[in-house]
């Protein structure tokens, strides 16, 4: 994942790559940023953390790594990987 990519980049990446998200997806995307009040960079990896373990978007899942990495001030993806391992999200 590049550290600069934007999240509507990450998203148009994903839809390159064959990753469809329909607009409800996009648009639930957009609400946890903002319920959140995280960066791209947060939701980025949030997003690709969910898409990976999940192999679709999982709202609810989204959400709550969303908090997950919050609350624990995370801002590198080292931290977060650091973090899921420590929580057992592989």
């Amino acid at each position: 994942m590049k550290n600069d990519r934007t999240l509507a980049d990450y998203i148009e990446h994903l839809w390159v790559k064959g990753f469809k998200l329909t607009d409800e997806q996009v648009h639930f995307i957009y609400f946890g940023k903002q319920y959140t009040n995280a960066s791209d960079k947060l939701v980025r990896i949030a997003l690709e953390t969910t898409l990976r373990i999940q192999y679709s978007f999982d709202g609810s899942f989204y959400i709550s790594l969303l908090e997950l990495l919050k609350e624990n001030n995370i801002i590198t993806i080292a931290q977060a990987k650091k973090l899921f391992h420590e929580r057992g999200i592989k």
